[in-house]
């Protein structure tokens, strides 16, 4: 559908927030999805068209981090698999379930999420030593990334809270943790786009709006994060917890 310049420039300078606030820790779709539906696209396919400034996104927050040799390759081989075959499923789902049920499950989801996050925050560890998963845990790991691949292909939005709180869980820090969640979110989403597209729940204009902001936003983000380190990335992650949660009461 076409938009004006204000609509635009409005989704540009969501895209730049959001990719600031998803590479430093995660809930960046809690702005734009909503922005989305409200300058008129079907709820589904705001779920879609989001996926391309995060695709974007992804690229300009992946680049980054690898350049600074911060991510622990040996998480992101284990928890890709089992991941892709969840978003398969979780993407099935969200262009199946239909515009209203899909906005009746969004609200529902978004308030729990952003409730869950408020009372229980991610706690790093002390010390940064598990740079490879647990073997003794292995099973019980591959069942999570499975569930979060699932959670991440139907609706995206507050995935990165979920992958910090299971990365600190077992052993990296913040920056580690957003390290590893950065390049899983852009295999994710560089499967799920194609399914949505078949779906016919891409709006491209709107989509590439988000992403030009999107893409510098996320570089900006993990620059940040690793010139300020880790307990400005605790600071900046609990305010964002507060700021969503009030917009989704007020919505």
């Amino acid at each position: 559908m076409p938009f004006d310049l204000l609509t635009t420039l409005m989704l540009i300078g969501a895209g730049f927030v959001a990719g600031t606030i998803n590479s430093i820790a995660g809930g960046g779709s809690l702005l734009t999805l909503p922005l989305l539906i409200f300058i008129g696209l079907p709820a589904t396919v705001a779920n879609g068209t989001n996926r391309i400034a995060i695709f974007v996104g992804g690229i300009g927050a992946t680049t980054s981090f690898h350049r600074r040799k911060l991510i622990p390759f040996a998480w992101v081989k284990f928890g890709l698999p089992p991941a892709l075959v969840g978003v398969v499923l979780g993407t099935w789902a969200a262009v199946e379930i239909g515009d209203v049920a899909f906005e009746r499950v969004l609200a529902g989801i978004l308030v729990l999420a952003a409730a869950w996050m408020i009372w229980h925050p991610v706690t790093p560890p002390e010390q940064t030593e598990a740079f490879a998963p647990d073997p003794e845990k292995r099973w019980l790991l591959m069942g999570a990334f499975f569930l979060l691949g699932c959670y991440s292909g139907f609706i995206q939005a507050g995935i990165g809270f979920l992958f910090l709180a299971l990365l600190s869980a077992n052993g990296l820090d913040l920056v580690r943790g957003n390290a590893v969640k950065v390049p899983l979110i852009l295999a994710f989403t560089a499967l799920a786009i194609p399914l949505f597209a078949l779906g016919g729940n891409l709006d491209w204009v709107a989509g590439l709006s988000l992403a030009s902001g999107q893409f510098f936003g996320a570089k900006l983000g993990v620059h940040l994060q690793v010139l300020k380190g880790q307990a400005w990335v605790r600071n900046v992650l609990t305010v964002a917890i507060v700021i969503f949660a009030i917009r989704l009461v007020l919505r």
